[in-house]
């Protein structure tokens, strides 16, 4: 029996059509929080500063008040942090995809059995 799971959930949970958290929006929240910085955090992903403020912007829009403070840069550098409300929102956002993982395991098993590379796996 295979200890990593045979698959892998990508969650996102869509609050109005333009307000969405997924996997690509946690993982810069989750890169800020490691580099202190929204362009350091894109670069990481291999996203373009614009892009990675404007997720940024959407995020903090769409919360009840933002989840990332930035510092403009200049001689000592600027830098980004995630606020509480920022780490409460990463948190729980992966704290539902361990939930989810957990809960569908049984029926991610089996859709892994009935692929290609899932044949006669048990």
């Amino acid at each position: 029996m295979p200890t990593d799971p045979p698959g892998r959930l990508r969650i996102r949970i869509v609050f109005d059509e333009d307000e969405m958290i997924g996997p690509g929006k946690a993982d810069l929240l989750d890169g800020i929080a490691r580099t202190g910085s929204i362009a350091g955090a894109g670069r990481e992903m291999g996203m373009s500063y614009k892009r990675a403020w404007d997720l940024i912007g959407t995020l903090n829009a769409m919360f009840r008040g933002p989840l990332v403070e930035s510092t403009r840069g200049g001689p000592g550098g600027g830098g980004a942090v995630l606020t509480d409300l920022g780490r409460e929102v990463l948190g729980l956002y992966r704290d539902f995809e361990e939930a989810a993982a957990r809960g569908g395991a049984e029926q991610l098993m089996a859709l892994h059995n009935l692929t290609r590379d899932g044949a006669g796996d048990t």
